[in-house]
């Protein structure tokens, strides 16, 4: 019985030995960091169907995927605005600054409101990555309209935040337009300057 107990006692002790010298097996691999952040804005972008800079409800929900220096660019474009409207106090003028009528994180027309969204891809970098997203609109039997952006992700305090937004020509990545420079055209800073060739 002794020697039987002394077997056992230095199999299990073989067994420990083991499981902690051995390498552990990789772990399962977990969602990519950047992709999660867009995920879980553009999830509210479908549910709020903004237009325009987020305000109030809308932009305590949007805060946490948003860099500050995003959220700056936005405090600039409502202050150009109000500038803007100081420069042209007519109530029939229509602001030409920023985004009003847009999904600043989608697009204009159409695709400001889009109804699904998918992560399509993460392209990671040493300093930003870029996450695409395809966004679709429309019911069945409709065919619904398809189009792409891309949301570029810094590391903020240790996490993921978006940066900027790029409206893309099609699936293949290519740049149309950017949220950012979107934000200050017409504006230096938060003054109202004109846009070029807008004749003012």
């Amino acid at each position: 019985m002794k020697g039987y107990s002394c077997i056992s006692f230095m199999l299990l002790l073989s067994t420990l030995a083991r499981s902690q010298g051995a390498p552990q097996s990789k772990p399962p691999s977990l969602p990519n960091q950047p992709e999660i952040a867009v995920g879980a804005l553009y999830k509210q972008v479908v549910i709020r169907r903004t237009l325009g800079i987020p305000s109030g409800a809308d932009m305590r929900a949007f805060t946490p995927y948003l860099s500050r220096e995003l959220r700056h660019r936005f405090d600039l474009n409502n202050a150009c605005l109000v500038d803007w409207r100081k420069q042209n106090p007519g109530p029939n003028l229509k602001p030409p600054v920023g985004l009003i009528e847009n999904g600043i994180f989608s697009g204009a027309n159409e695709e400001a409101e889009p109804q699904t969204f998918h992560i399509e891809r993460t392209e990671p970098g040493k300093r930003f990555s870029r996450v695409y997203v395809r966004l679709t609109v429309g019911n069945p039997p409709n065919k619904p309209l398809v189009w792409y952006v891309a949301a570029v992700v810094v590391h903020e305090n240790g996490r993921p935040v978006v940066d900027d937004v790029l409206y893309l020509k099609d699936e293949n990545g290519e740049v149309e337009s950017r949220l950012s420079t979107d934000l200050s055209s017409g504006c230096n800073g938060s003054r109202w300057v004109g846009k070029k060739g807008a004749g003012g």
